[in-house]
């Protein structure tokens, strides 16, 4: 661990951390109503108000944007007594995956998907508001994949298991209601004559109608996030039910265990004897024998983890590999030539719109691993076979 300021702590050394990430860093710790300190976990990188891979304990106020605008995105993972050999024909099974789901920005399902239905209804029935009202397509949303590092992958683990691993948020509805609260944040702090070190670090105060409004969507978004990757696995799982037995409709005997977390999402947790909101802005949870998945990039390996709920971190780790450079500029450092080498032995779809999500792009995950020694135990490390992504 390594002490920036007075309120901050790192799980990784402060010189590998870029310079703009390091002054989110004091920037967020600066704020009044900070508990404690704010842990940085060892995949950090600059964000949008808040840095990447940080976790925030509040008193009495929660930021909108330290959560951002893909509220609930996570992973949802799932172990199957399938070996690789089992599986054969990857670029059809690929094609397969990519009609049966939705992807890309602005993608959605033409229809609810009987599937999806009872988990619209789930949804519909914990509404505090007409969510349609937001996003009108909220419903045809719900099995979507979007695109960016947004991914669905087949991969092996250490003993030749495979597992069926996903990436995936709360999609356009997670983002309108994002995009809302954190400019309606601003317009509060603007009102009171405040002046932050970020603007984006704009917050809402505990006891008012506004804060209350923000937690029930906030809520609600998370919610579709958990259920939207549960929709998309059972599908993906439905389909090597069909490449494995003939039928679609023999996924509970492939499926030996499901893990599903977040990792954008806030919370009321009790750390140090004191009930408190746990933002993670891009960080699991990670208490004790909490099982979670901390994927690498496409082309590297991801790790299926379980937590040692290290009170520094409150309870957290690391969501990814983080990005070591933005996607501007790894579209100029590489070419396709560079993510045809890196994807080597791996099916997925060769399109220079992929380019931006390159390995080489992200940290090395395992030094972000070695990093997080403390944070987490690895219980099975992943080495992915098949990649789909949108654009």
């Amino acid at each position: 661990m390594y002490q920036l300021g007075d309120n901050a702590i790192l799980f990784l050394p402060p010189h590998t951390v870029e310079a703009e990430a390091l002054q989110q860093i004091r920037n967020t710790a600066s704020m009044g109503f900070i508990f404690k300190h704010v842990a940085v976990m060892p995949d950090c990188h600059y964000g949008k108000g808040a840095t990447i891979g940080t976790v925030i304990a509040t008193i009495g106020a929660v930021i909108p944007a330290a959560v951002g605008v893909d509220i609930g995105c996570g992973m949802i993972a799932v172990k199957t007594p399938l070996e690789r050999e089992a599986l054969t024909d990857l670029p059809a099974l690929r094609a397969r995956i990519e009609r049966r789901v939705p992807m890309s920005a602005g993608r959605n399902n033409a229809r609810v998907e009987p599937t999806a239905a009872t988990r619209v209804a789930q949804l519909e029935a914990m509404a505090g508001r007409d969510y349609a009202q937001i996003h009108s397509a909220w419903r045809l949303q719900l099995g979507t994949l979007g695109g960016g590092n947004h991914f669905i992958e087949l991969a092996t683990d250490e003993d030749g298991a495979v597992w069926a691993t996903l990436h995936s948020g709360s999609r356009g509805i997670g983002n309108k209601i994002g995009t809302m609260y954190i400019r309606r944040a601003q317009d509060e702090v603007r009102k009171k004559g405040e002046t932050l070190p970020d603007r984006d670090l704009a917050y809402l105060d505990e006891g008012t109608r506004l804060f209350d409004d923000y937690i029930r969507d906030l809520r609600w978004a998370q919610e579709f996030a958990r259920l939207n990757r549960d929709e998309m696995m059972d599908r993906v799982m439905m389909i090597l039910s069909e490449a494995t037995f003939g039928t679609p409709a023999r996924t509970g005997e492939l499926e030996v265990q499901r893990i599903n977390c977040h990792h954008n999402f806030t919370q009321v947790e009790t750390h140090y004897g004191e009930p408190v909101w746990i933002t993670r802005k891009g960080a699991i949870e990670a208490r004790r024998g909490m099982w979670a998945m901390i994927p690498g990039s496409m082309g590297t390996r991801s790790y299926i983890v379980s937590g040692l709920e290290n009170p520094v971190a409150f309870n957290s780790a690391p969501h990814g590999a983080g990005r070591r450079y933005s996607r501007t500029k790894a579209r100029k450092l590489f070419t396709m030539h560079d993510l045809e080498q890196a994807m080597s032995g791996i099916e997925y779809r060769r399109s220079n719109v992929l380019l931006d999500e390159i390995p080489g792009a992200y940290k090395d995950i395992d030094e972000v691993m070695e990093n997080a020694r403390s944070l987490v135990e690895i219980r099975h490390t992943l080495k992915q076979f098949l990649n789909v992504k949108g654009d």
